[in-house]
């Protein structure tokens, strides 16, 4: 299921929504004049090496900088084909705009590269001894996603699936598509953990720790409203009857 839309609608521009799109761009078109070998080097300098940090040896036998633990912010931003960055993309346009209302331009900026970080962590931990760099703003749009379920239980979301190649829109609760795309995501880091050499190169238990760590912080970052003292009116509380 793919979404397209959802029901809850926007109160204010999402200007960070908007600038992280267009930072993920700028990266990604930067990655496309790259020679193929460039791109490689790009990869494993700015995205996440798990054995870059428990092989610190071998890391110095390859090159690797000794000062890498920026790369937990780096990787975030760099995205290994249009396919990818398309889907990540798409789905922090459906799903930031709301989540940023909700916190505030500067809360969210700060919770969107928090929950990226986590997740980050979480799939150096889950695969320790990889040699191969993880790429992608997945597991941060994964914790957009544990806040938007956080947020907006009741929204709906119209979605499309594809049937024999035929394209079917449905509308669907927002909690059951991402209640589903969660426990997907844990089965094959499971799945990932009991077999690796059978599971293709994404980072399900980045998913998995971006989205828990959403669904956990995200009330930390909730923009806090005015209260209304009782000597303050606003315009159209001005004829009503003032408390006595």
């Amino acid at each position: 299921m793919f979404p397209i839309r959802d029901s809850v609608p926007r109160r204010s521009v999402p200007v960070v929504t908007h600038a992280l799109i267009f930072i993920n761009a700028i990266v990604f078109f930067f990655e496309l004049m790259l020679p193929p070998h460039g791109v490689e080097q790009f990869f494993y300098l700015f995205g996440i090496v798990p054995a870059r940090f428990t092989h610190p040896d071998w890391a110095a036998y390859v090159g690797f900088p000794v000062d890498g633990y920026w790369t937990i912010l780096t990787y975030q931003f760099l995205h290994g084909g249009w396919l990818h960055i398309i889907a990540n993309m798409w789905t922090l346009w459906i799903f930031g705009d709301n989540v940023e209302d909700r916190m505030g331009s500067v809360r969210f900026a700060i919770f969107y590269l928090v929950c990226g970080s986590i997740a980050g962590l979480t799939q150096l931990l889950t695969n320790p001894y990889s040699t191969l760099p993880s790429v992608g703003a997945s597991g941060a749009i994964a914790g957009v996603l544990g806040a938007y379920l956080m947020f907006f239980p009741t929204a709906r979301l119209i979605v499309l699936f594809p049937i024999f190649f035929f394209p079917f829109f449905f509308e669907v609760p927002a909690v059951l598509y991402l209640v589903l795309w969660f426990f997907i995501n844990l089965f094959s880091g499971t799945a990932a953990l009991a077999g690796p050499e059978q599971v293709g190169g994404i980072a399900w238990w980045a998913h998995v720790g971006g989205f828990v760590s959403g669904m956990l912080l995200c009330r930390l970052f909730v923009r806090r409203r005015r209260q209304w003292q009782p000597d303050e009116y606003g315009f159209e509380w001005a004829w009503e009857p003032r408390p006595r």
